[in-house]
């Protein structure tokens, strides 16, 4: 079986809009995009990619990285390089309604019923499947129980502003806390999954 892994740079007021560019997610005008740059990190989102075998992403994430991870130079040195050449390898499944061809190579469309298709794909064996960005399919998964895992980086910065993982009308969401650690720049990386109920 695989596991849907929800992975995520935050603020401590939940925004995880645009982390990682000026440009990468202007949507309703948001200004501060490129925030999580402002603090040094670990090596803890290589130690998670070293274990993702599939990227599931809405359309907007999925645009973003075709364009970026999709054309970036496989032969660059260090991470980006790496990333690059996993991200160009492992299988991509894109849920949208608006979408019917995807450039970048092994894409999929997952159809209609996104649940039932993610279902399908957590069933079969395999290890993480990994989710970046998109809130939108993040709800809709959340709303059926598909999430086994929320990784999230929570930078100490305010934004006020931006679109949130967790926004309003998100599903009641009982999780454990299972892992948290902080580094010295500030940040705390926190891991959940769901909790037993009863």
């Amino acid at each position: 079986m695989s596991s849907i892994v929800v992975q995520a740079f935050m603020t401590l007021d939940g925004v995880v809009q645009g982390p990682g560019g000026s440009d990468e997610d202007r949507e309703e005008g948001f200004e501060h995009g490129g925030w999580q740059f402002e603090y040094e990190g670990d090596d803890t989102v290589q130690q998670w990619e070293s274990r993702t075998e599939a990227l599931l992403l809405g359309r907007k994430t999925y645009e973003i990285f075709a364009n970026s991870w999709g054309v970036w130079d496989e032969d660059a040195e260090g991470f980006e390089g790496e990333l690059t050449r996993l991200y160009n390898r492992i299988p991509k499944y894109v849920a949208s309604r608006t979408l019917s061809e995807l450039g970048w190579k092994n894409s999929h469309l997952l159809g209609p019923d996104v649940p039932g298709a993610v279902q399908k794909l957590r069933e079969e064996p395999g290890g993480e499947i990994r989710v970046w960005g998109s809130t939108q399919l993040i709800r809709t998964l959340a709303e059926h129980g598909l999430v086994d895992e929320y990784r999230l980086i929570v930078h100490p910065l305010v934004l006020g502003t931006g679109k949130k993982l967790f926004s309003d009308g998100f599903p009641v969401s009982r999780l454990a806390l299972v892992e948290s650690r902080a580094i010295p720049s500030g940040l705390v990386i926190n891991t959940y999954r769901p909790a037993a109920s009863g």
